[in-house]
């Protein structure tokens, strides 16, 4: 099956360019290219495409702007195509992911650059990926009857969150963020899945949401209530023990580093039965084994359920698995940590 793509880009060389990588695959084909974001709004809603890239910074309506009219008027999957690298411009391209849009890739370099072949190849594995997800989202109010973790009546007092987050990623951890207290005591350690040198304009654009501060994570440094830590790019993110905060090079688990696993198994061998791990919408099943150490260990594992999440290949994972003791739409997520704390 044929994917249809859209190309919303104002720049006359990077329009020739994504369309040339897009065009190199036999299983794509290029059905429009916008100028602006009013162009991009039209032709979606006649082109009917499977996938859109998005340019940010664009005249008559920008990206941002482009991409939540398109989610209201014809909802379809958006990727994100990052001008450059800095914290302001990554700050309005996770904008859009708030709005709706999927994934932020950052804009491939011309033939003459090194990197070239890889950044094409990722850009057109991202784009497919994106074709295939379900972008009609329905949120559901929390089930006041879901099960509690049976930690509670125990009185093991939680000491740290761990969590995990790829496609859609962003965006859900703003609106967890948005949800919780200024006074939630806990310090939150989290993996995202993000292309590299996105991490510091994705913490600064976080640290903004909600009452937490956020950071990207720096090894040896001791852990805080009322912060969240970000895997930086390249590390695995772990405990060292329970209050200090440790980077490692070790080989990538699964194809990724950081990862999932690691994080979470660190957090069972430091906190054990004091630990909540948290698994959010993502491809894939990165988070799988290390739940088992956390589940093994007495720690509780949330999953977001499927209606909320972008991707349920992350939580899915970790509910056919039986890790999961309880699932929540993304809406209840906030209030569950502030009631298990």
């Amino acid at each position: 099956m044929t994917i249809r793509v859209l190309v919303a880009e104002d720049s006359m060389t990077a329009r020739e360019l994504l369309v040339e990588i897009l065009r190199s695959d036999p299983g794509i084909e290029v059905v429009g290219e916008a100028r602006n974001g009013v162009e991009a709004v039209e032709m979606t809603r006649t082109l009917h495409p499977d996938v859109v890239t998005m340019d940010i910074r664009m005249p008559r309506m920008d990206g941002f702007e482009a991409t939540r009219q398109i989610m209201i008027e014809a909802p379809t999957p958006i990727v994100i195509v990052s001008t450059s690298l800095d914290v302001t411009e990554i700050a309005v391209s996770l904008d859009a992911l708030r709005a709706g849009a999927l994934a932020v890739f950052p804009k491939p370099r011309g033939p003459g650059a090194a990197s070239f072949e890889d950044d094409a190849q990722r850009f057109l594995d991202t784009v497919k990926a994106m074709s295939a997800v379900k972008v009609v989202r329905r949120w559901r109010r929390p089930d006041a009857a879901a099960a509690r973790p049976s930690y509670l009546s125990s009185g093991v007092r939680p000491r740290v969150v761990a969590l995990a987050a790829s496609t859609g990623g962003p965006a859900a951890l703003a609106r967890i963020l948005a949800g919780l207290r200024a006074d939630f005591p806990l310090p939150i350690l989290a993996v995202q899945h993000i292309a590299t040198g996105f991490v510091d304009g994705l913490a600064a654009w976080l640290d903004r949401i909600g009452t937490l501060r956020v950071k990207v994570a720096e090894d040896g440094e001791a852990l805080r209530p009322r912060t969240l830590y970000l895997a930086p790019d390249d590390r695995h993110l772990e405990l060292r023990d329970p209050a200090t905060v440790a980077l490692s090079t070790a080989a990538p688990v699964g194809g990724f580093r950081p990862s999932a696993s690691h994080l979470f198994e660190s957090v069972a061998r430091a906190c054990g039965g004091s630990s909540i791990a948290l698994i959010l919408t993502g491809m894939g099943d990165d988070g799988v084994a290390g739940l088992r150490a956390v589940r093994a260990s007495g720690g509780t594992v949330i999953a977001q359920d499927q209606d909320s999440s972008a991707v349920f290949g992350m939580p899915a994972a970790a509910v056919e698995a039986g890790l999961a003791e309880i699932v929540l739409p993304l809406g209840g997520i906030a209030d569950r940590l502030e009631e298990l704390v």
